[in-house]
């Protein structure tokens, strides 16, 4: 591994961003944000509480109230949002930089996310622009309308894999809807959320629209989602903290949109060309080392296929480079902390206990240079038993399994046994085949021949348990807007209903 030092970008402010400024926490307390690939500490972020939670909601109550940025034009409001997608621009080699460190990523896939970032704002600042309400049908002399208007105060809380990307996903159609926000970033990885509140303010948005809260979910978190004052709460993360922030919002009637993430299936069918299949499945499972909430890591490969997919995938996979993000020839980074590493052990463990054999992988690497990181050799995993728990929970690493399937019907039935829903794939040659399994796949993404790919102008969200609601797309600002009808009456006359035929 090349051992090259790692960068060294300017760094955020390390407090709280309320009402337009940095300020301290209320108790003081501090967190240390450590570098995954090194555990070298980054920065010491304050460790904010409800108290500071509830100073932030303030101001975006306040802002919100008051209007300037709730009855901005459309126009207004994109060019702040175009705005800040140049400013991320120009500024993306510390953005990048600074993700790398945070989360451990390769520097080429931080730069990635930076862009899409910068795609994401410019997508809204022209929904915006172009997207309005509805005339409807009425009586002579009067006009009925559908109007949209600004939801109100968001509270937002965001997952630690892809910090920048997943709050782009929310900040930016909640603000090209006129909404204000308080945004918690994870514990684990803050600093891009807090360098972003630096660019939201230089791109002229007024005190206390955007505000960036640092802190525990069990504390912070927690008082985001109970504060009456909050209109929408926006999570993604784990299902069980969701259904948790369900319950709690649903207690006041408050609306929630909730990514929770998936088990992904990639089923390969036996007329699948083999050498693409087998490299898109290294992708879908190992890019981030597997902690994406789409990562395709249950692979349903047709009987006639099985050996020879498995072969190609697990050959490719012994030669993975791991290393430090910063290192240009590293091809997979590290687990985001040592913790997470042991969770995902402990799946590789239960699958061989409930009946699967490890083909390749399952340990920690020996290179004395990625001792001091939360690194795992990618791992293959077969004649996995479908009905077992490895089969149907989310595993968030890069551990690939694989399952023996009989044809079309057996791969979609099994496909279709879990929970959740996020995203699937289908490899086939047959376009009538794809579009069957596309009807019955109970999934909010489908890829045919491909995995991963999204677009800010498609809609993003799972079935069953693995969300409410959808980012991205039109459906991603509707989040943030609310319906009003307007009826204007522009001949009114007496209706005479009521005592108006005198004694």
């Amino acid at each position: 591994m090349n051992l090259r030092p790692p960068p060294t970008p300017r760094l955020p402010p390390a407090d709280p961003y309320i009402d337009g400024e940095f300020r301290p926490s209320a108790a003081g307390e501090r967190r240390e944000i450590s570098c995954p690939a090194t555990g070298r500490v980054l920065l010491a972020v304050a460790e904010a509480h409800a108290e500071d939670a509830q100073l932030a909601v303030s101001a975006a109550r306040r802002a919100f109230d008051e209007g300037k940025w709730a009855n901005a034009s459309p126009r207004a409001r994109a060019a702040v949002l175009e705005s800040v997608a140049t400013l991320l621009e120009r500024d993306a080699v510390r953005f990048a930089e600074l993700e790398t460190l945070d989360t451990g990523k390769p520097l080429a896939e931080s730069r990635d996310d930076l862009a899409q970032v910068a795609d994401v704002f410019r997508y809204y600042a022209a929904l915006v622009r172009s997207t309005g309400g509805e005339v409807n049908r009425a009586e002579e002399g009067s006009l009925s309308l559908t109007l949209l208007r600004p939801a109100g105060v968001v509270s937002m809380i965001t997952p630690w894999n892809y910090p920048l990307l997943q709050a782009s996903w929310k900040v930016a159609p909640a603000l090209a809807a006129g909404c204000c926000f308080v945004l918690k970033p994870s514990e684990l990885t803050p600093l891009t959320t807090m360098a972003l509140a630096e660019t939201l303010a230089e791109a002229g948005l007024p005190d206390g629209v955007a505000n960036v809260v640092t802190g525990a979910g069990s504390s912070v978190g927690a008082a985001l989602v109970s504060d009456p004052r909050v209109d929408v709460v926006s999570f993604t993360g784990g299902i069980e903290t969701g259904r948790v922030i369900a319950r709690t919002a649903a207690d006041r009637a408050a609306r929630v949109a909730l990514e929770l993430g998936g088990k992904n299936p990639n089923l390969i069918l036996a007329d699948a060309d083999l050498e693409v299949a087998a490299d898109r499945a290294l992708d879908a499972v190992f890019f981030h080392a597997g902690q994406v909430c789409s990562a395709g890591s249950r692979l349903l490969a047709d009987e006639k296929v099985h050996d020879e997919l498995v072969a190609r995938i697990s050959a490719r996979a012994a030669r993975i480079r791991l290393g430090v993000g910063w290192d240009p020839e590293t091809e997979m980074g590290p687990l985001i902390s040592a913790a997470h590493r042991e969770k995902v052990e402990g799946y590789v463990r239960l699958a061989l206990a409930e009946g699967a054999r490890l083909h390749l992988g399952g340990d920690r690497p020996a290179d004395p240079a990625l001792v001091g990181g939360a690194f795992l050799l990618p791992t293959v995993i077969v004649d996995l038993p479908s009905d077992g728990r490895v089969a149907r929970e989310e595993i968030f690493g890069p551990v690939l399994t694989v399952e023996r399937v009989r044809g079309l019907d057996d791969a979609l039935a099994r496909a279709n046994a879990t929970d959740t829903g996020l995203a699937a794939g289908i490899w086939t040659r047959e376009l009538r085949t794809a579009l069957r399994a596309a009807e019955r796949l109970r999934f909010g993404t489908v890829w045919w021949n491909d995995f991963h790919p999204y677009f800010p102008e498609a809609p993003w969200g799972g079935f069953k348990s693995s969300g409410v609601g959808r980012e991205l797309g039109r459906s991603g600002l509707r989040e943030y807007q609310e319906e009003q009808h307007l009826y204007l009456n522009a001949d009114p006359s007496p209706s005479g209903a009521f005592g108006g035929r005198g004694p």
